[in-house]
């Protein structure tokens, strides 16, 4: 059988859950301790000059862009999350999509990481800080969606072909 030919089985749709779940659980963990060691604290340095933990409620997205939007937030984080899950019934099973199938699951991950702050808070907890060049504050969700959408572009720009996203149409 060929490889992209297989069917995916109840395996593989659990495997995907408990992977996103994972990797939820870790940036909440993360958010957690970050709220029990950082809110109303100075920042921690981690390198001098260069890393720091620092505790900040974000109520808009990187430099506080859309502040008090959150509706909007909450529309676009529940298509994309629908995005993610079409692709992940539609695309085929194999090793082929592999890399392109654990991107999809980190993206989804950093979105219900975030997703579930501005639900419950109606901000986001961020505590990473690149002092160095003054970038925004961020956390483990913003890691996950950061790293997925770079791979998400190599992939697209050097591994796979237009061909191999027939199975969207």
């Amino acid at each position: 059988m060929k490889d992209s030919a297989k069917q995916k089985t109840a395996g593989f749709y659990l495997t995907a859950i408990l992977a996103v779940l994972v990797l939820t659980a870790a940036d909440r963990i993360t958010k957690h301790l970050a709220v029990i060691h950082l809110k109303d604290q100075p920042p921690v340095p981690i390198i001098r000059g260069v890393l720091e933990l620092q505790y900040l409620e974000n109520r808009g997205a990187a430099w506080g862009m859309l502040s008090g939007k959150q509706w909007f937030f909450w529309i676009v984080t529940v298509v994309f999350l629908v995005i993610c899950l079409i692709y992940l019934i539609k695309a085929p099973a194999g090793r082929r999509y592999r890399p392109l199938t654990i991107t999809v699951l980190f993206l989804a991950a950093g979105a219900i990481g975030n997703f579930i702050d501005r639900i419950t808070q109606r901000y986001v907890v961020d505590f990473i800080y690149f002092r160095l060049i003054d970038f925004p504050i961020f956390n483990v969700a913003d890691i996950y969606v950061s790293v997925a959408v770079t791979v998400l572009i190599l992939l697209i720009l050097f591994y796979y072909k237009e061909d191999d996203f027939s199975f969207l149409k």
